[in-house]
């Protein structure tokens, strides 16, 4: 009866700990509005630790009665939590959004995986570090990214083939483009487009906007 209990008290243990590091890191996922979010992460990280537990058990039962790899349900967690990541990752025009939630969902199963063999130091270390990297690491990754970014606004004919006309003078200048914005102005002839152009040299805008000023159908260039 007693060794019935501590196992029951393992088993739950290890369950309520997968929900609770699970919750952590999709917590913070919620917070950023991505469609993996806090019960997404508590259910993977969840499943993940039933898998290993229910590996466990087949492997105290038949392990003396045939040849069993206690870690291949485990592996199988690994390989098949991508179908999840691939439902997180968008591809919005040039951009492609959703790599870092499908990493967590990655890096959750794991958690789980660990919460589920019992290995706790390193689940609880990981879901610390994960957390950090998610919410304390961000601002030192924006301010990378945009030390060297410019923005600018390009009111053109809304006609078709000017996008590429302006990549291709970017290109010209090794210019990335990171995002690009479309919005609609009063005027139903034109758009604005706002480009956040990536790791530009401020000394080579004003030969950039020369060159795209040339390109039949853009009214005006302006650097915001």
């Amino acid at each position: 009866m007693y060794s019935n209990l501590m196992y029951f008290l393992e088993v739950l243990l290890r369950l309520c700990l997968a929900f609770i590091l699970g919750g952590i890191i999709g917590a913070e996922r919620e917070t950023e509005n991505k469609n993996a979010g806090f019960r997404t992460h508590i259910l993977v990280c969840l499943a993940s630790a039933l898998v290993m537990l229910t590996s466990e058990f087949i492997f105290k039962i038949y392990s003396d009665k045939v040849n069993l790899d206690p870690a291949r349900l485990g592996a199988q967690v690994i390989s098949g939590i991508g179908f999840l990541g691939a439902g997180a990752i968008i591809k919005e025009g040039i951009n492609v959004k959703g790599l870092t939630t499908a990493a967590t969902l990655w890096t959750v199963a794991c958690v789980g995986l660990a919460c589920g063999i019992g290995f706790y130091m390193g689940a609880i270390i990981s879901t610390v570090l994960i957390f950090v990297a998610l919410l304390l690491l961000k601002g030192l990754r924006d301010k990378f990214r945009n030390s060297n970014n410019i923005s600018i606004n390009i009111i053109t004919k809304d006609i078709p083939g000017q996008i590429g006309a302006i990549g291709s003078v970017l290109g010209k200048y090794n210019i990335n483009i990171g995002n690009i914005k479309i919005v609609q102005v009063e005027d139903d002839e034109n758009i604005l487009l706002v480009l956040n152009l990536m790791q530009v040299e401020e000394k080579s805008m004003l030969n950039v906007i020369g060159d795209l000023k040339m390109i039949e159908g853009v009214c005006s260039v302006e650097q915001s």
